[in-house]
């Protein structure tokens, strides 16, 4: 399937040449046309790279010429940035010169290799052996960190079926302190690691909230949970960044990361994104009903979230 195709038309000798480049999902395909006749064509599947299409002819006017007189042309097709291509013509000479001339560019000036280097360097960053290793790392600590991950996503959409199904935040939060739990004496019994992420953090703040709940007899306290963890966890990684330049927080996520970062910068920072958690929670548990606070915890709190930690990770970032 043709998804788009450049013209470049020429003029040389008295004859109209055109080159057609057009690109489908897997392939890319460059022809060349004198007087409306294909007189070469080229195709190249996309493999990480735009390689530069030449094609090579001679003039149909020099045919009848001696060998020695004859020049060979050459037209050259790449892209000169991302989006589109150009066209060098030059003119080769005959066999007994190595010299070229340039005699057309569809856009003066523009390097037509510009996206063919671009890659080469890409792909070279890509193969180094620290890169290799670092790929490595990444996916053996995914391995080992996916159950506990899984374990964080499971809990919490219990805890949203059981809000919905009963209408009742306490009865849900208490299922939640269950299943955080049954993870702790599961965890006894497999070489897994369930526990590593938020899941026993989570756990203990829905027992505080539940238990808040129940004393105070109000379900809205388990909807500032969220709020709870915001500011307790806040407060420990202020004191940390300030008074331990992040040397507990900052260098135990460092091991999750695969990169070296600042750990006072990185632990604040991750201070001032848990306060805005708990702002947005108590903002959206204060002002919307009980439904749209369920959605807002369960489907929107994490992914925003995610978004500021991993901006937070690239400005944290050692250079």
């Amino acid at each position: 399937m043709r998804l788009w195709t450049f013209k470049r038309p020429f003029q040389y000798d008295g004859d109209d040449y055109e080159v057609k480049y057009f690109f489908s999902f897997t392939t890319y395909t460059s022809q060349l046309f004198c007087n409306g006749t294909l007189v070469d064509e080229t195709t190249h599947l996309f493999d990480g790279d735009f390689k530069v299409v030449e094609h090579k002819f001679q003039p149909s006017s020099q045919t009848t010429e001696s060998d020695d007189q004859t020049k060979e042309i050459s037209v050259s097709v790449g892209y000169f940035n991302w989006f589109t291509v150009g066209i060098q013509v030059k003119e080769l000479g005959n066999e007994s010169s190595e010299s070229s001339e340039l005699i057309y560019e569809s856009h003066p000036g523009k390097d037509i290799h510009f996206a063919s280097t671009k890659l080469e360097k890409f792909n070279t960053k890509l193969n180094l052996p620290e890169l290799d290793n670092k790929r490595k790392l990444q996916s053996e600590n995914w391995k080992k960190n996916k159950p506990s991950i899984i374990a964080d996503i499971v809990i919490g959409i219990a805890f949203f079926a059981v809000a919905k199904v009963t209408g009742d935040l306490t009865i849900a939060a208490f299922t939640g302190v269950s299943l955080g739990l049954a993870l702790v004496i599961v965890q006894r019994f497999v070489k897994v690691d369930l526990l590593g992420g938020f899941a026993v953090f989570g756990t203990i703040m829905l027992l505080i909230s539940a238990i808040f709940s129940i004393a105070f007899q109000s379900e809205y306290l388990v909807q500032l949970k969220g709020t709870f963890m915001g500011v307790i966890s806040a407060s420990a990684l202020i004191i940390d960044g300030v008074f331990n330049k992040g040397g507990y927080f900052g260098a135990r996520f460092e091991r999750y990361l695969n990169s070296p970062i600042q750990h006072k910068y990185f632990v604040l920072g991750l201070a001032f994104i848990s306060l805005c958690k708990a702002g947005l929670n108590y903002s959206v548990a204060s002002q919307l009903t009980e439904d749209q606070w369920l959605t807002y915890d369960t489907f929107i709190e994490t992914p925003l979230y995610l978004v500021m930690f991993f901006i937070l990770i690239w400005r944290a970032g050692k250079s």
